[in-house]
């Protein structure tokens, strides 16, 4: 493969030594040199080829630290219900999908959120009405709910008799019979009655996900979407197929297994490799789940759910941890973030030896006086910029004014020395990293408002927001050395965009887009002309 010199458009680099230079050197798979054009040229080799940016800007492929690529991918085979404004709208759609499916086949959808509807949530008499007796699971935009209707509720076994599983709820009526509703852990009783996709159909959704990735400019993804993400992972690269890289998380209920298995945060190549394990310690704002430190507004005693106990949870961190397996755990509420950090901070975690720092999922909501705590006990926050923009209405209403003002706390964490990893939360959110960039920097949704930002005090600049969509992954990885910056001897992942950053207002960066996505040395995607 001929070397290749990209040159004539403005390269950020990301490294502080030479932030913008103008020309880059990639032989094979590794960037050679970068600098000045005459300097690069000098150590061309033989054959290569020239890729003039015509003044495009170039700069690091960008990681998403949190996507559920798998998910994103089988959401096109069900109902989209993202963004539907009414629930008779919804049940429309449904309807129209449970006609053409075969008997005994069960109605799937995603997306749906009753904030949109009046915050009345849906029950199962809602869908019986238009599921022609079809089972039908429908999970809400947050992952964190389910809605299933009468005969969805037989097949899984949920009746007035059925108990409140531990770290989960079952929504009922005023006789004591389920409504259709199934929160946290509960909606593991639904899905366990749903026929899983088979191995080919989850292969095919990843590798569609990764092709839309690398429109987005994505050249590396965290996930936390346990062994079939890891073992479909492995089965691209085998097949040389692979052409994104993973880190991928384990689940919780496998973490016995993984011991004993000797599997350990790092294992793996530059494509793939074993994260550390998720834990969920709370469930989320929308679904009302996350756990607070102070009851929801309007209530008196709704504090949230943690979905693990606490003792469990220290348990289990120590564990992990005591073993070579780093920890990533999901916590949105103030109050499961503090015992997130508490459980990080015993002893015998801070002494384990993990090839990876420990992280934490969200980190929403967050006490003041646990900002610090993150870089005092070098916990890096992996946080999604755009929830922040999606949930500004919700969180005020749900928390108050004062709480939000600790919320995304982008601005104080960073200050304070905390590592910043930022992703999607996809399909949550849309994967799109400028819209999430430029949630980071003006806090404000796609359509700029609102004006001047939501609590603008928080947000980071757009060389903050780039480095934590580049830098701050490869440090929650382990993989600064390897990628996140245009250094010469790094992996040559690159992305060539129509618009330069940092030369366009903070307004125009969610609609920044990519020409050019380079992973490894080989263009996986090319703008059509």
């Amino acid at each position: 493969m001929p070397d290749l010199l990209f040159h004539n458009g403005p390269i950020y680099t990301l490294d502080p030594q030479q932030p913008l230079v103008d020309a880059l050197l990639v032989r094979d798979d590794r960037i050679i040199s970068v600098g000045p054009a005459p300097v690069v040229r000098s150590v061309i080799e033989g054959h290569y080829e020239e890729v003039n940016l015509n003044g495009h800007a170039l700069m690091p492929g960008l990681t998403d630290a949190h996507i559920h690529l798998m998910w994103t991918g089988l959401n096109a085979l069900s109902i989209d219900l993202d963004e539907v404004a009414s629930l008779n709208v919804a049940l429309d759609r449904i309807a129209a999908h449970a006609a053409q499916l075969p008997d005994g086949a069960w109605v799937r959808g995603h997306g749906w959120n009753h904030a949109l509807w009046g915050n009345r949530w849906p029950t199962a008499a809602d869908l019986d009405r238009v599921t022609a007796g079809h089972p039908a699971l429908l999970s809400r935009k947050d992952g964190h709910s389910v809605w299933l209707n009468s005969a969805g509720l037989q097949l899984a076994g949920v009746d007035a008799a059925t108990g409140d599983p531990s770290g989960g709820a079952i929504q009922r009526d005023a006789q004591g019979e389920p409504n259709g509703i199934l929160l946290e852990t509960a909606n593991d009783l639904g899905y366990d009655a749903v026929p899983d996709y088979t191995y080919a159909e989850k292969r095919t959704a990843m590798q569609q996900a990764i092709a839309h990735c690398h429109r987005l400019g994505l050249t590396s993804l965290h996930m936390p979407e346990g062994p079939a993400a890891l073992a479909i992972f492995r089965d691209l690269r085998d097949a040389n197929e692979l052409r994104i890289r993973g880190l991928c998380h384990l689940r919780y209920n496998q973490l016995d297994q993984a011991i004993e298995l000797g599997l350990r945060s790092g294992l793996g190549d530059e494509w793939v490799r074993v994260g550390g394990v998720k834990i969920f310690s709370d469930g989320s704002l929308g679904s009302c789940t996350c756990h607070m430190l102070a009851p929801f507004v309007g209530t008196e005693s709704n504090y949230g759910l943690p979905t693990v106990p606490e003792e469990e949870l220290h348990a289990a961190v120590i564990k992990a941890a005591t073993n070579g397996i780093a920890l990533a755990i999901h916590a949105i509420g103030d109050r499961a973030n503090r015992n997130v950090l508490d459980a990080l901070s015993h002893p015998a975690v801070r002494a384990a030896h993990c090839a990876m720092p420990h992280r934490i999922e969200h980190a929403q909501h967050l006490d003041p006086a646990d900002i610090d705590r993150f870089a005092q006990l070098g916990v890096v926050a992996s946080m999604q910029p755009i929830h922040a923009t999606a949930d500004m209405e919700i969180a005020e209403r749900l928390l108050g004014r004062e709480r939000c003002a600790s919320s995304y706390a982008w601005q104080p964490l960073l200050r304070s020395g905390a590592i910043l990893a930022f992703g999607s939360d996809a399909p949550v959110e849309t994967f799109d990293p400028w819209r999430g960039i430029h949630a980071a920097v003006t806090r404000q949704r796609p359509d700029n408002t609102p004006p001047g930002g939501w609590h603008p005090e928080l947000a980071i600049s757009l060389q903050a927001a780039l480095d934590a969509y580049t830098l701050g992954p490869t440090h929650a990885s382990a993989e600064t050395a390897l990628k996140g910056a245009l250094i010469a001897g790094k992996l040559a992942d690159l992305v060539v965009l129509d618009a330069d950053p940092f030369a366009i207002p903070s307004a125009e960066l969610q609609r920044v887009r990519v020409l050019q996505t380079v992973v490894g040395g080989q263009s996986v995607w090319e703008a059509p002309a």
